[in-house]
């Protein structure tokens, strides 16, 4: 497979010092998958080529554990990986030409970030109809392509899926290279390589600054990764700006339905993340955490050294492990932990902390397990504090088209009133060495009280 790189910028060899290949020479490198060769064809002052040939070995791809597990099944020994622009292909830009496609050139640094007048060409390239043109003219490029035949003998009935593709436009070496090291593999439907997440982190690095603002991006990033949904989803929520508190309560879209249009979710977070920040404890824990919320919350707006966040779903955390990782490393490393684990086990750990949140988290769980969790947290836990919200089933009447029977959340097994919400709570505090005393979050309702009611737990003695 082929990569032609034209200058036609004055001074047109400064070409090979961009790429530290001197046109004089002939530079070979030995890959995993065969061999790589950078040549020049052209080298003159108002014009500089520079080639990259792959040359892939196709019995040793027959022979590669990949081909072994069933990669190219059918096509193991006749198949396009010699010759079209490929995952291979990707790789060796970033192993021969990864000076130049990393931006650096100590020699010459003012030539980096100069605009060139470069073409770029590839031979063979696999693309849907229509894709060349969505993926490169965004970025500037002028872009020529047509259809290669199967037989070139017979055009009008063996056209294929490959096409000849030239690119034209000003810009920096490094851009261009990065263009290519990212959409090449984006194109190629069977990539030599497994992806796996370390691949987020290349395709950010070389997408920085262009692929954010690609209106095919989405598509872009799912094609890169493989369509592997979770790493696609942090991927692009990773190059999203980071949203406030609200709007990611909106998109989460996780609040019931009823209770969105008084955005009940926010309020009850801004609450319990407000009244923990008073208790300025040195460790909280998140039991419940769901998506991490909370978590993020206390993160971002507090200094408490120790947060912890435990949920049932391994779902849930690996959504809540990617919303923390949009936070600044500096606020949250060595500060916070999520681990996987049920409210009714004892585990050990869930004591030591200070401050305990319970938030929309009681009216999940049978309540014939409500005894198992109250040992779990009160009497084996014992934190200090327990912030514990549940909905308020008073106020279910004023939630239009709401059956009177009828429960906020398919996955909630009961909703209390006020009164039953204080005699559990009362009880609990009893039994256990607390105080509790109550708040009601929402907007509150003369008759039907607040939407949502918070107990916090206080123990008196140790």
């Amino acid at each position: 497979m082929l990569l032609s790189i034209t200058n036609r910028t004055p001074d047109a060899t400064d070409l090979g010092h961009l790429l530290h290949k001197h046109p004089a020479r002939c530079h070979g490198v030995e890959l995993a998958f065969g061999t790589g060769t950078v040549f020049y064809p052209v080298a003159r002052a108002e014009e500089c080529t520079a080639v990259l040939a792959v040359e892939v070995d196709p019995v040793g791809l027959v022979r590669s554990e990949g081909a072994r597990n069933g990669g190219w099944a059918l096509g193991r020994y006749v198949n396009d990986r010699p010759y079209t622009a490929s995952s291979f292909l990707s790789v060796a830009i970033s192993r021969i030409l990864g000076t130049a496609l990393n931006g650096r050139c100590p020699k010459r640094p003012e030539l980096v970030d100069r605009p060139l007048e470069l073409e770029a060409k590839l031979p063979v390239v696999q693309a849907p109809d229509g894709m060349l043109e969505r993926l490169f003219a965004p970025l500037g490029y002028t872009v020529t392509s047509h259809r290669l035949p199967l037989d070139p003998a017979f055009p009008a009935w063996s056209e294929s899926r490959y096409h000849e593709l030239t690119l034209r436009a000003q810009i920096p070496l490094h851009l261009l290279l990065k263009h290519l090291f990212v959409l090449i593999p984006a194109l190629d439907r069977e990539k030599h390589y497994w992806v796996g997440r370390e691949e987020i982190d290349k395709l950010l690095a070389k997408g920085e600054g262009w692929l954010g603002d690609h209106p095919e991006r989405e598509s872009i990033v799912r094609r890169y990764l493989k369509y592997q949904k979770r790493l696609a989803r942090e991927a692009l929520e990773r190059l999203a700006p980071e949203p406030d508190d609200d709007e990611e309560e909106e998109a989460a879209g996780k609040e019931p339905e009823v209770e969105r249009k008084i955005s009940l979710h926010e309020v009850r977070l801004d609450r319990v993340a407000e009244c923990i920040a008073a208790c300025d404890p040195k460790s909280v824990i998140d039991l419940g955490c769901g998506e991490g919320k909370l978590v993020a919350r206390l993160l971002r707006q507090t200094r408490i050294p120790v947060i912890r966040g435990m949920d049932i779903s391994s779902r849930a955390l690996e959504i809540a492990d990617e919303r923390l990782e949009r936070i600044p490393a500096a606020r949250r490393e060595g500060r916070v932990k999520l681990f996987l684990g049920s409210l009714i086990y004892r585990d050990s750990r869930l004591t030591g902390h200070d401050v305990a949140a319970l938030v929309e988290v009681i009216e999940h769980l049978d309540p014939d397990r409500l005894d198992s969790l109250e040992q779990v947290v009160f009497a084996s836990a014992a934190p200090g504090r327990v912030f514990v919200t549940t909905p308020n089933r008073e106020y279910n009447a004023l939630f239009e088209a709401m059956k009177p029977s009828a429960l906020r959340h398919s996955d909630h097994r009961f909703e209390w009133t006020r009164a039953e919400f204080r005699n559990w709570a009362e009880r609990v505090a009893a039994d256990h060495g607390y105080a509790v005393s109550y708040e009601g979050l929402g907007e509150e309702h003369p008759e039907h009280g607040p939407p949502s009611q918070m107990a916090v737990f206080t123990r008196t003695f140790r």
